[in-house]
Parts: structure tokens; C-alpha cells; sequence
């Protein structure tokens, strides 16, 4: 858990319409800085739009965009959530 109770988890754990900032990347160089250029960096608002059938790639919004990820890159950034899904229902 990170501070004041809000809990977080990699990016590749948030279901589609949940939302969180990210805490932070441990990804490659030249993967962290194509993400990095897409808007993905410490403090941004992301959310997950959607999962692809067999959950991977998923695509995320950040900084108006909708980017698709690999579960092995997204599983390398860290949310804080903010809004979860509870059964279907914000």
C-alpha cells in the first residue's frame, strides 16, 4: 500500500473503467521512453479502456490517447487506483 491507504498495483491488474496515476516504470529504455512520449509518467491519470479477448494486449487512456499495451510492459508499471470496479458497478 502506498500512501494515505491507497492501494497499488501494476497496470496489467486494472480491469477495463478502473483508473489510477502511475507510481512508477521499471521498464527497458527504449520501451520506457516510447511510453514516456505517449504520456505515460510518474503522477499521470491512466485508465483501462479495454482487454483484447485473451487479455493482452490492453488498451489504456492517458493524456487523451488510447494506447494498447503488452501484459509484459504494463505488468512493469505501477498504478496507485483510484476508482475500482465493485461487481460491475463504480
Amino acid at each position: 500500500m502506498s500512501e494515505m491507504g491507497k492501494k497499488t498495483v501494476s497496470l496489467d491488474r486494472l480491469s477495463p473503467g478502473e483508473k489510477g496515476r502511475i507510481a512508477g516504470m521499471s521498464l527497458e529504455e527504449g520501451i520506457g521512453r516510447k511510453l514516456a512520449d505517449m504520456g505515460f509518467l510518474k503522477g499521470r491519470p491512466v485508465e483501462c479502456a479495454y482487454r483484447s479477448l485473451w487479455g493482452d494486449p490492453a488498451a489504456y487512456y492517458v493524456m487523451g490517447a488510447l494506447v494498447a499495451i503488452r501484459r509484459e510492459e504494463a505488468g512493469k508499471i505501477q498504478v496507485e487506483i483510484e476508482s475500482r470496479m465493485e461487481n460491475g458497478v463504480k
